[in-house]
Formats: C-alpha cells, structure tokens, sequence
C-alpha cells in the first residue's frame, strides 16, 4: 500500500494490481477525487495517508476518508453517528453498517455542485472533533464463532482490536464467518482477516 499521499492522485492506493495503471479506479474519478481534496484542505483538515487512501484529520482525530471503486467514490465519515444529515446526501455502506456515514458520488461533476453540502458536513464532523464529542458505543449482543472466541483468547493484539471495532464491525465478521459451515474454513477466514481487524476495518471494507 502506498504511503505518500501525492501516490494515491497519480497512481492509485496500492491494495490490487491496478495500480498504477490507466485501469485503477482513481484514474477515472481522478478530478472528482481531487476536487474533494481541496475542500477538505480548505477546511483546515491535515492530510495523511491511512489504510492506502487520503484521511483527514482534526487534532489527530480522523474525520474523513476517501475510496474509489469501479461504480464511485466516496467521502466517508468517521463518527458518523453524531451526524445530522440535514440535506439526506448520507448512505449506508452496507446491510451491516448501523448508521448512514458516506457521500456517494457517481459522476465527477457532482462534487463542485455539492461544494457547499460538503463543506457544511465537513464544518460539523470537524466540530465534533474540535469538542472531543464520540458517539456513545452502542451494546448489542453478538454471538461469536467459536473459532473467533479462540482466535481472541490466544491473541492480545487481536482481542484488543476487535474490542476496539465498532459494533456494526463486529457484526460483519460474526455474519461473514457464520455463513460458512466447515471449521477449518472459519479458521482460515480469521487468519485473513487478522490485518483488517488491527486496521479498524469491517469484514468487507477493502
């Protein structure tokens, strides 16, 4: 995956083996892609590089994050429980996310016309931030595999990630792991998944 933040707007994320090539999806959304950079820098938010893509960040705390698929792109917010959505521009990613917490865009030219939707957005995640406000953590009851309960119970790092994740995460990998029958099958899913979990990810985050 890449590390500077200049290889994600030329060259793409590094996660597959487009990159770097005409084929990548950034290459597509590519003006899309850096007319939401400049928003977001005109914001006032810090640049890095997070998981291969571009994450903005107040006071170290992440508040957006972009990603680029073959269909889209997206702005997604972090915390986004805590938004409002007054103008019902926020889309769940998936069946498993609690809360509405992405822009989508599927035409490049939707970002200058939704410039200002944006930036409000933006000012309110960033305010949040600014505040130290979470979202309060949601308890839901989640039955584990048992080959994840293990996994957990024999690795620290792991069990601490996974506590770390969001409930609507956690889901994921219980669903994702409890669609399989075979044991042995669970167990090499959980191998698998062991980065995306220390990552923050969800089971079908990429």
């Amino acid at each position: 995956m890449i590390t500077a933040i200049e290889d994600y707007f030329t060259k793409g994320c590094g996660r597959c083996e487009r990159f770097a090539t005409p084929d990548c999806s950034t290459r597509q959304w590519a003006q899309g892609l850096n007319e939401l950079r400049q928003i977001c820098v005109e914001a006032g938010l810090a640049e890095k590089v997070k998981w291969g893509h571009p994450c903005y960040l107040h006071r170290d705390r992440n508040v957006v994050i972009f990603g680029a698929f073959r269909g889209d792109f997206r702005l997604t917010f972090f915390n986004a429980a805590l938004m409002k959505d007054p103008d019902g521009v926020l889309e769940k990613q998936g069946a498993n996310t609690r809360h509405p917490d992405m822009i989508r865009f599927v035409d490049n030219a939707q970002v200058v016309k939704m410039k200002a939707v944006i930036s409000s957005y933006l000012k309110e995640a960033v305010e949040y931030a600014e505040a130290g406000i979470k979202p309060p953590r949601e308890e839901i009851e989640i039955e584990l595999p048992d080959e994840l309960v293990d996994a957990l119970d024999s690795d620290p790092e792991l069990a601490e990630a996974f506590r770390n994740l969001t409930p609507g995460r956690q889901k994921s990998y219980a669903i994702n792991l409890g669609s399989t029958k075979k044991p042995e099958t669970r167990t090499s899913r959980i191998a698998k998944f062991r980065p995306h979990i220390i990552a923050g990810k969800g089971a079908l985050e990429r």
